[in-house]
């Protein structure tokens, strides 16, 4: 089947098809986290929908090399830099060596996307691990005569790289604008203009993450890391950049800056932003008190949540939203997905238990599949690719109710066809009762319970056995044969 995938370029700021540098092959860099908190659910929205992607390419036969840093030093709490570097703040508050909050928080980061089912990148790199990198890129920015020294720390040259190339290419914002709205260069500000960034920080006395460098001890600025690392693992050029959207107006756009006056091109064909979360249609953040970790949306231990939802009855919820939308947090939204879950593995389990017939009379299988592959080749278009599989899910619930009928190939493609999209696209699994074990034994023994509380006419007993498994998502069904169970 032929694939004309096209993806939103950023860059462009419109839809373009997707073709890569070298065939078959894709180069793709994430910007990761900054390990010196809990990751939050932002970060994992991000990474669920790089995730989607990565796993798409695979599946269209891509050789993908997925590169995604660890930030664990150079960030410092201002884009402008200024403030304490985070992980030093940290490491003060708790009494700890700052690497022990990087492993501490990096660990966390780990262990919250295996709860989300991703993969793991192709390599993860960290700014620690490649400051030599870094510095040999700052030396040739200052080569190339876009930046300058000033007792110790290097900076960009914003007003020199501007002759030659247009800074605010990424995101289209009006150069007079943004430097009317960045604050005036006080008296004892060693920048030679307003837009200026640090690419080599000198180190304080004080300061416990440095680094010996041609301008003495310091520490990397915090975009000069990604330029680096994305160079030395996918070359001067590669395919795809992505992160959160938030990143495009400073971050990536200071990434292009020293890409470009470094090796005179930008770093990617192709970039990528994932929208924001919101919660109750409010802008989710610390600040307003609005904000939940993973761990609290997985245990329902929030006081904005009704209950805890699974790991993947939220990447579900994640995904029934384009990547490009905004996500809102609502108890009813999460409720919903948590239901459209069920139902989807529900009827991925009756597969198993459909009694095949001599033709089949659901439909057009080819077109269903083509509809789905459609979503997916318009810019990962998750929501309209799960609204398929649900007119996929009202077809098996029909054949195991003997409304429709299949025959014994369509059944074999129809199961590898919803396999490969939901569980190696979509990325989900059944999760339920994943952890018990002989779980067919445990519930046949209940089921027994209630047929000898029905036998005895204790009626009270069996009602409250069905209620209490519906409860957990199990559902009874009664028959001639006996009773079945299934999740809901």
């Amino acid at each position: 089947m032929q694939h004309n995938l096209v993806l939103y370029n950023t860059l462009t700021r419109k839809k373009e098809k997707f073709e890569p540098i070298h065939p078959n092959l894709v180069g793709m860099y994430v910007c990761g986290p900054t390990v010196y908190s809990d990751v939050h659910l932002g970060n994992c929205r991000t990474f669920v929908s790089f995730d989607l992607i990565f796993r798409y390419l695979l599946h269209l036969g891509y050789k993908v090399r997925y590169v995604r840093n660890i930030t664990d030093a150079g960030h410092l709490e201002g884009d402008n830099d200024e403030g304490d570097d985070k992980f030093a703040k940290k490491a003060k508050l708790e009494q700890l060596e700052p690497m022990e909050i990087v492993q501490k928080y990096t660990i966390g980061f780990h262990d919250v996307l295996r709860l989300f089912n991703t993969i793991p990148p192709s390599i993860e790199p960290t700014a620690t691990g490649h400051i030599s990198e870094q510095i040999e890129m700052v030396q040739q920015i200052i080569k190339n005569g876009y930046a300058y020294e000033v007792d110790g720390t290097v900076y960009f040259d914003v007003e020199k790289y501007v002759k030659e190339y247009n800074y605010t290419i990424l995101t289209n914002r009006n150069l007079e604008d943004l430097l009317n709205n960045t604050r005036e260069l006080g008296g004892q500000d060693e920048k030679h203009g307003r837009l200026d960034f640090a690419l080599w920080i000198k180190a304080k006395p004080e300061h416990i993450m440095r680094w010996p460098s041609p301008w003495g001890v310091g520490f990397p600025g915090w975009h000069i890391e990604c330029s680096a690392m994305s160079r030395k693992y996918l070359g001067d050029q590669f395919d795809i950049h992505g992160g959160g959207m938030d990143l495009a107006a400073t971050h990536h756009t200071n990434e292009i800056a020293q890409s470009q006056a470094c090796n005179h091109t930008t770093p990617a064909k192709y970039w990528m932003h994932t929208n924001m979360l919101t919660v109750n249609g409010a802008r989710m953040s610390k600040s307003a008190g609005n904000g939940f970790l993973p761990g609290e949306l997985f245990t329902g231990n929030h006081p904005l949540l009704n209950r805890g939802y699974s790991p993947m009855a939220v990447r579900f919820f994640m995904l029934q939203a384009h990547y490009r939308s905004t996500l809102d947090f609502s108890n009813e939204a999460l409720e919903a997905a948590d239901k459209g879950f069920k139902r989807l593995i529900t009827a991925i389990n009756l597969l198993d238990k459909i009694t095949v017939s001599a033709k089949s009379n659901f439909g057009d299988l080819k077109a269903i599949k083509e509809n789905c592959y459609a979503a997916m080749d318009d810019d990962f278009n998750s929501p309209v690719l799960i609204a398929e599989l649900f007119e996929v899910v009202r077809i098996i619930n029909s054949i195991y109710d003997g409304k429709l009928t299949i025959n014994q190939v369509d059944l074999e493609e129809l199961k590898s066809f919803v396999h490969a999209f939901v569980f190696d696209i979509l990325g989900l699994k059944d999760d339920q009762l994943e952890n018990t074990d002989n779980v067919d034994d445990l519930i046949q023994i209940i089921i027994n319970l209630r047929n000898e509380a029905k036998k005895n006419k204790d009626f009270v007993t069996s009602d409250r056995i069905r209620e209490h498994l519906t409860s957990i998502g199990i559902q009874l069904k009664d028959s001639k044969d006996g009773t079945l169970w299934n999740k809901i």
